[in-house]
């Protein structure tokens, strides 16, 4: 890869700029001092500093965020903050997106990523990946077998078979694996009853990181990537 090619994908630098800071000496590699912006690098292996700060090469970021209300699932809206305005301004650079969607008043488990074709991979409905949802509701929790064996929603659309697990008289877990708009409201209401507080607690195979306070985000780690991966 070319210095130029690699500052330009790390954000860091455009191609102008390298070729302007490659004349001001402040760009290094491997502790040499850059000479041309069309130096080939091996972003793996070599040490790339730009006036002494190491630049690090990550060809797609995966960030898990615990999402709060009021965030709309977006990359711009003029109508209610987003949720990558959430995100730190080095961040903010990179064209992030949400795997999925939460709703605005869902809050929980986000991830967002620049990997568009992993993405595409997991939301796909023949992997058939889990969400799982933790949920309060208005009235007793009944009929559950009926919400497993599907309802008519919207449209008269019927919902997959899913998985229900009552903790209380007015609150439990949901498993699905499809995310139509609304569809955990639109599943209570068919069954005469009513969502009153809906957080998303796990997607696939990773869980919520229950230390992180809602509206922050980390790094996802090598383990959980890899279990996005293997969907």
């Amino acid at each position: 890869m070319r210095l130029d090619k690699f500052l330009s994908e790390t954000k860091t630098l455009s191609r102008t700029e390298t070729a302007k800071a490659v004349k001001q000496g402040i760009i290094t590699v491997n502790s040499k001092v850059a000479l041309k912006p069309n130096l080939p690098v091996n972003e793996e292996t070599d040490i790339i500093c730009v006036s002494g700060r190491i630049i690090e090469y990550n060809k797609y970021r995966y960030i898990m965020l615990n999402k709060p209300e009021g965030y709309v699932s977006a990359t711009d809206d003029k109508s209610a903050p987003y949720v990558t305005q959430l995100l730190s301004e080095d961040l903010q650079k990179f064209e992030l997106f949400p795997v999925g969607r939460l709703d605005k008043y869902t809050v929980g488990l986000m991830i967002l990523t620049d990997d568009g074709r992993l993405a595409h991979r997991v939301l796909s409905p023949k992997h058939h990946a889990e969400k799982v949802y933790y949920f309060k509701c208005e009235k007793p929790l009944e009929r559950t077998e009926e919400l497993e064996a599907g309802v008519h929603i919207e449209g008269g659309y019927l919902t997959k078979p899913c998985k229900v697990k009552k903790l209380s008289e007015f609150d439990g877990e949901i498993t699905l694996t499809e995310g139509k708009y609304h569809q955990i409201k639109q599943m209570l209401y068919a069954v005469g009853n009513r969502i009153t507080y809906l957080e998303r607690i796990r997607f696939a195979d990773i869980p919520l990181d229950t230390s992180l306070e809602r509206g922050r985000w980390r790094f996802l780690t090598e383990d959980e990537i890899e279990k996005l991966r293997k969907i």
